[in-house]
């Protein structure tokens, strides 16, 4: 794949029923609540989708998450730590969904990387 598009966003929220509703009444999204993940998804309607994800001591009030479409984790997350970068979590599965990694660029902006299993429709 030598396409990286922006395919997920992550917003970091105290309260994912008052962010969903908050999104919902603005622009329209829908969600999918996932309690057992403490997790609610998004969907815009046209391009990336995305999510909310609980406020924690890692992922503090304010924090956006973006992540870039990679046909690789593993070999992208090796391309990173080659460039200065740092890998916060190596590849993990999100079952049903894709493989997922995270890194630190050399300017301190945490950023995910995302392979689907079957990409999106958008």
């Amino acid at each position: 794949m030598s396409n990286h598009p922006i395919t997920h966003v992550e917003f970091s929220a105290k309260d994912r029923k008052a962010s969903q509703k908050f999104y919902g009444e603005v622009f329209g999204w829908t969600f999918k609540v996932y309690d057992d993940l403490h997790y609610t998804t998004f969907e815009t309607g046209n391009g990336a989708g995305g999510g909310f994800s609980e406020v924690s001591e890692s992922y503090p009030a304010g924090t956006v998450l973006v992540y870039i479409e990679t046909d690789n984790v593993t070999a992208t997350l090796a391309k990173v730590v080659a460039a200065g970068g740092t890998v916060l979590a190596t590849e993990t599965e999100v079952p049903g969904t894709g493989k997922f990694g995270l890194f630190k660029d050399p300017a301190g902006n945490m950023v995910g990387v995302f392979n689907w299993f079957t990409p999106p429709a958008g």
